[in-house]
């Protein structure tokens, strides 16, 4: 069996990490990514580029380092509740049905009950700074969409400042309405899913 020279196998491991890392760079330009939720993390420790172990070809150099976001995302069997976890952030998904009646800013017992269980989250990551969006389908007026998803983005902001109960928090409130679907919305499914409320923050 022929062996290949061991610089050919280091330039055929950087060609794949190449190519890795340019299909990482178009996840990280998604447009269906709220403002303000881009993945943020930054190199750990750095690469010498002159470390003979490397076996570089002459005059070759490596590419800047990137840690890649890993995303753990975690959904109750009905759909409900979603977290995503990544290095950087924490989120949580609540589909407006276990918030609100229909068409409606008025939370429920059972809502309150799920925002404190997200408070508790974020009073353990001592987070300081949490953003809550709300987003809707795209049945209806756009302008009803944005007003509606604003007011329950509002409400939900309103339980998790009462169960914390610190000033230091900063709040970042926002209604999208029919912006950044995450499902379909040719379904009823679909669109189920689509009504919902985010409230994220950073990882201690």
């Amino acid at each position: 069996m022929t062996r290949l020279p061991l610089t050919l196998t280091a330039v055929g491991v950087m060609i794949a990490a190449n190519l890795l890392t340019a299909t990482t760079a178009e996840a990280d330009d998604d447009p269906a990514v709220p403002p303000g939720t881009e993945a943020s993390a930054a190199a750990p420790v750095e690469v010498d580029a002159n470390d003979p172990d490397l076996k570089l070809p002459e005059g070759a150099t490596l590419a800047a380092a990137k840690v890649l976001d890993i995303k753990q995302v975690v959904e109750d069997q009905a759909g409900e509740e979603r977290r995503e976890d990544t290095n950087a952030d924490v989120k949580f998904a609540l589909q407006a049905e276990v918030l609100f009646p229909k068409d409606s800013a008025k939370l429920t017992g059972e809502a309150k009950a799920r925002i404190a269980a997200i408070a508790e989250e974020v009073g353990k990551q001592n987070a300081t700074r949490i953003r809550v969006f709300g987003f809707t389908d795209n049945l209806g007026s756009s302008a009803h969409g944005d007003a509606l998803s604003r007011k329950r983005a509002n409400a939900v902001q309103g339980v998790l400042e009462s169960e914390l109960d610190d000033s230091t928090i900063t709040y970042e409130v926002r209604g999208y309405g029919e912006q950044y679907p995450i499902s379909s919305n040719a379904t009823e499914a679909g669109r189920k899913k689509n009504r919902r409320v985010e409230v994220s923050f950073p990882r201690s």
